[in-house]
């Protein structure tokens, strides 16, 4: 494999943080739409709710594109693919601009995240082989971390455009975004040859349905279910228990994003030094804040607090789980592995939500949502140290300590 020898001031290489920029146009797109929804219903015509379908649209393209695209492109050369994401990427938002009615403006949506899960995936599976052993979850947390500063300064900054100028210049300004990080990538990404591969088409198959890859995936689902079960309903759990004004959201999530960057970064250092017990520290560290979240969400201060250690600990999942599931398919399913590790995030952010509903609406409240959210990745720690028995039982005694 092709690796580039430009690196950082901090020993990375530039490729990986030209995959940041891909990362953080993509974030922008997924996540500014929920800042718009009312210019989008009043322009198209449609109900609040019906917007709304356009972010489940969203998720539904990731889940069904990041294996489709990444079994499609399996033996493109890795630049080839990525560059042929972005592509796809900045045309869709480009279709999402001109769209002239709500049904044109879905399919640009899913269009557009069908490349969402297979770059995170392809590009995850590049930064950490550029970065090299000894730093794969570093290198693929300053990759996440596009979409980390997407969520901090992308999302606040698309949704002052779109209400400033009209929600189209936003999808404009996002989509110069794409092809500034589609050049970025052309320029700094070295030339990769395709993943190795069988002859056999079911090969990538056959190696994500191996039982240490299939609970990691189960343990992303779960692990990321919680976060989502408290954040979807995070602006009534601070007006309504911790009694903030309204005023007080905007700022109180962005100390939200400035953990979720944090906490990415330090996830994927601790990774790198020792993967399994980061899977399982970071894990019990999400549960316990959301366990005491439940008493701090009760007081104002101690609420604004607990946000910004909530948005740490959710994001120290991230590259530990991303990692431990592409070192359990490596060869063959690692891309597709990673891919679809992508598309469990949003699966798992799909359920938050439902089950938060579910909490609210026919369990004990919106007050004690933290508390019933904390037994979800409590309960993903019983998938992960199966993942890992099932590595052990599998791999020779010397090469158990992954």
């Amino acid at each position: 494999m092709a690796r580039t020898n430009a690196k950082s001031s901090r020993g990375m290489p530039l490729a990986v943080y030209a995959l940041t920029a891909g990362a953080f146009g993509i974030g922008v797109t997924e996540f500014v739409i929920m800042g718009l929804l009312l210019e989008v219903s009043a322009d198209l015509g449609v109900s609040i709710t019906t917007a709304g379908l356009l972010i489940s649209g969203y998720a539904l393209g990731v889940v069904v594109g990041a294996p489709a695209l990444t079994l499609a492109m399996r033996r493109w050369p890795r630049k080839r693919v990525l560059i042929a994401l972005m592509a796809v990427f900045t045309v869709g938002n480009a279709a999402c601009a001109i769209s002239g009615s709500y049904e044109m403006l879905m399919v640009a949506r899913v269009v557009t995240a069908f490349a969402h899960g297979t770059f995170f995936g392809v590009g995850a599976v590049v930064a950490a082989d550029l970065a090299g052993a000894q730093k794969r979850a570093t290198a693929i947390a300053v990759m996440f971390t596009g979409l980390t500063l997407a969520t901090v300064l992308g999302v606040p900054l698309g949704t002052w455009i779109g209400q400033a100028f009209g929600w189209r210049a936003t999808f404009w300004a996002v989509t110069a975004v794409g092809a500034a990080a589609l050049t970025i990538i052309a320029w700094l990404v070295p030339q990769i040859d395709a993943e190795p591969t069988d002859t056999d088409p079911l090969a990538d198959l056959r190696a994500l349905v191996q039982p240490p890859v299939l609970l990691g995936l189960l343990t992303t689902v779960l692990g990321y279910a919680g976060v989502f079960m408290v954040f979807t309903y995070i602006a009534p759990l601070l007006t309504r228990v911790s009694g903030l004004p309204e005023a007080s959201i905007s700022p109180t999530l962005l100390l939200f994003g400035v953990g979720l960057v944090a906490g990415n970064l330090m996830g994927g250092k601790l990774a790198d030094l020792r993967l399994r017990a980061t899977i399982v520290g970071s894990l019990v560290a999400l549960a316990l804040v959301l366990a005491a979240m439940t008493a701090a969400i009760r007081d104002p201060v101690a609420a604004v607090i607990f946000v910004g250690l909530f948005g740490a600990a959710a994001f120290a999942t991230v590259p530990p789980l991303q990692s431990w599931v592409m070192s359990n398919a490596r060869g063959a399913g690692e891309s597709l592995a990673s891919s679809v590790n992508i598309a469990a995030f949003n699966l798992g952010n799909a359920l938050g939500a439902w089950l938060g509903g579910m909490a609210i609406d026919y369990g004990p409240g919106l007050a004690m949502l933290p508390l019933a959210a904390a037994l979800i990745p409590a309960s993903a720690l019983l998938t992960a140290f199966a993942s890992m028995r099932a590595v052990d039982t599998r791999r020779s005694p010397d090469a158990s300590t992954a």
